[in-house]
């Protein structure tokens, strides 16, 4: 730690309390927070880990909405899931609580007080859509309409889900309430704002100058918004969940969720350490931290450090190591959409693998930019990685120190130079972790953590304890010892990443704790030390639990699919007469074959009950062709003639297309005589 910080103050980024946790949120935030903070403290340095539930705004009257209840119960029942989950997966809080709480409340309420009794806000009327039957104003995500770009129903205030396209709500056709299909006018309403611009000047000096460390995507993201010139900021709305604005003459309004939940971390902090809380928050010596997705970056390096800079007594960060997205299986994950993995669902499907999921997202963390999941992934870095490197060399370690010598620490006798190489290359393990760690490079510190077991596994092959058996107890002896004094630093190194695999590797050893200043030691292990019963640290996955997962998301898939599947817009009107032209019949198939150098046609020859006629039709991914024999079909018979791959068409089958593309041919509810008209 810097010498001028006392301690160190770490806020993770608050879940919305409307729906379970993901690996996205692990991977982006909740992970690297906990290894940054398991590191600090195996160095006995002062640090708090502070997180909580976000549980006002928008997203949460919605769930509140579809289900029926009271916002209250949604936010009380899914704060109790992510903590669980965030329990389950060992993210160590020292403090996680929720800003529904009354010390947030009442925290919240004296913030905003503060900054309006010294003149910090200013007041801005504006029209903002409103409904006049259920008498509220909607913010962008419960209104809906047809979507300019596409045209596409069901296009939120905000984007357009079919097209991607970025919206306003004043750029819907025909935009109404979400909920209830209520049609909206536009009402003027006044709010509260933070002047951002005022503070911009301020906002370059402290970021662009002094925060040059910073990452890249955090700083490029800071430069871009100060590039393109702040504008004040509502920090109220009218909605009727939420923390009343402590002010005379402002019923029905809230204060804004960005502006709420940022105070959580005061808050929680103060709920947690009553008599501690404003030495963490307010000592100049104190090093404040937040981790964060790249989507919250706007929030905690601008717009937050403002709001405390108005207020006048509390620390400004001093990094925002915020990661990028992780995607699913090649797909941005979706919570609306499903595309997720589900923390508390993962562990159902499998149990006791906190520890590899842990590993898989920081050795594939989305650091400096977006990074996949695959389930292919998942299984590859257990079983070649955690499983034949790492577990492989712990358990073959034990094994031939409990059949040698009965599981004791053997004595260490003379080095020769292949144990004197091998020593070389992890004695300076503990200076190369704490670098990565330092810098918030996590990929790079797991990555020299397992090479730690890589070093092992290669020192055993080359020096074959199992050959010197025969005829030299004491060069096997010498082989074990440095084997389980490497063995012990994986222990320690791997305790940040994996504690509950850790916590199991230090039972098997016989050690209650792990000690951050033994790393890199060779005495970690006494010669004498009685060893416990050694056990396999990770187990292979099997194709099946993989594969239904797989199945799983392909479900979802199509069941996304399906869902946001529309019908084609109508095609323009055409006059009676016109319709008159065309002559639809029942035709019956004679004969039917695949056409050479196209895999999608077929050359059908129908009885039209006056001759016979070909017709070429794009059904061959869809029907066998000797299935199609004998069946009746409806076809147009006077469309013009035209060459497909050579064959001349006489007519078009009728085929209604599904949701996936698929073509269904348009048949006859019952047996008809060819040639009959369709009227």
């Amino acid at each position: 730690m810097d010498k001028k910080f006392k301690r160190t103050l770490v806020t993770t980024a608050l879940p919305y309390a409307n729906g379970p946790v993901h690996i996205g949120h692990l991977a982006g935030v909740y992970i690297p927070a906990d290894i940054y903070c398991r590191y600090l403290r195996l160095k006995k340095e002062p640090v708090l880990m502070i997180g909580g539930s976000d549980e006002h705004g928008v997203p949460v009257t919605i769930r509140a909405r579809k289900e029926g209840c009271t916002p209250q119960d949604v936010v009380d029942r899914y704060h109790s899931l992510i903590k669980k989950s965030f329990d389950d997966f060992g993210i160590s809080f020292d403090a996680y609580g929720r800003t529904t709480s009354a010390t947030h409340r009442q925290l919240a309420s004296e913030f905003f007080r503060k900054l309006y009794d010294e003149g910090k806000f200013v007041k801005i009327k504006s029209d903002q859509y409103y409904d006049e039957q259920s008498h509220e104003f909607l913010t962008d995500r419960n209104i809906e309409g047809e979507c300019p770009r596409c045209h596409s129903q069901g296009a939120y205030g905000d984007q357009c889900e079919r097209c991607g396209a970025t919206l306003s709500p004043d750029e819907l056709i025909n935009p109404k309430n979400k909920l209830t299909g209520n049609p909206l006018v536009k009402r003027a309403t006044e709010h509260w704002y933070l002047p951002l611009d005022q503070y911009q000047p301020w906002l370059e000096k402290w970021i662009l100058e002094e925060h040059k460390e910073w990452r890249q995507n955090v700083y490029g993201q800071c430069k871009s918004w100060l590039d393109s010139g702040l504008k004040p900021r509502a920090v109220t709305r009218d909605l009727n969940w939420g923390i009343p604005v402590p002010v005379e003459g402002a019923e029905g309004k809230v204060l804004y969720v960005w502006f709420d939940a940022p105070i959580g971390y005061i808050s929680n902090t103060k709920e947690a350490f009553p008599d501690e809380w404003e030495t963490w928050w307010k000592s100049a010596d104190t090093r404040l931290i937040h981790f964060i997705g790249k989507d919250n970056i706007v929030f905690h390096c601008i717009i937050f450090p403002v709001m405390l800079k108005a207020e006048g007594t509390y620390v400004l960060p001093d990094n925002v190591p915020s990661n990028e997205f992780l995607n699913l299986e090649g797909e941005k994950i979706s919570t609306s959409r499903n595309w997720a993995v589900w923390l508390h669902e993962y562990l159902n499907d499998f149990p006791g693998k906190q520890d590899v999921l842990r590993y898989v997202l920081t050795a594939n963390a989305p650091e400096t930019c977006d990074n996949d999941f695959t389930w292919k992934g998942f299984q590859v870095r257990n079983n070649s990685e955690l499983v034949a490197i790492y577990g492989n060399f712990v358990n073959r370690a034990l094994q031939l120190t409990k059949k040698y010598f009965d599981g004791k620490v053997p004595e260490r006798g003379s080095l020769e130079e292949i144990d004197k190489a091998a020593i070389a290359e992890f004695v300076n393990i503990k200076g190369e972790i704490e670098s990565h760690l330092d810098q918030f490079r996590f990929r790079d510190a797991l990555k020299a953590a397992m090479n730690l077991a890589r070093i092992g596994n290669k020192y055993l092959a080359d020096t074959e304890p199992w050959k010197a058996a025969k005829t030299d107890m004491g060069r096997v002896a010498t082989i074990l010892n440095i084997s389980l004094q490497l063995v012990a630093n994986l222990a320690i190194a791997f305790e940040p990443f994996l504690p509950f695999s850790s916590a199991r590797l230090r039972k098997m050893l016989n050690i209650e704790t792990a000690d951050w200043n033994a790393l890199g030691s060779l005495d970690i292990l006494n010669a004498g030390w009685q060893l416990a019963e050694p056990e396999l640290l990770f187990d292979k996955i099997p194709d099946p639990p993989i594969e239904a997962q797989l199945e799983r998301l392909a479900r979802i898939k199509e069941e996304n699919r399906l869902a946001a599947w529309q019908a084609e817009p109508q095609k323009p009107i055409v006059d009676f007469d016109t319709f008159l032209k065309c002559d639809f019949r029942v035709g019956r198939v004679l004969e039917c074959k695949k056409i050479p150098k196209s895999d999608k046609l077929l050359q059908i020859l129908i009885d039209d009950g006056m001759e016979k006629r070909i017709i070429v039709s794009g059904i061959a991914h869809y029907y066998n062709p000797d299935d199609l024999v004998g069946k009746q079909v409806c076809f147009i018979a006077n469309l013009a003639p035209r060459k497909l791959k050579g064959v001349e068409s006489q007519g078009m089958i009728l085929t209604a297309e599904n949701p996936d593309g698929s073509l269904v041919l348009i048949t006859p509810g019952g047996d008809v005589v060819p040639g009959s008209q369709i009227k």
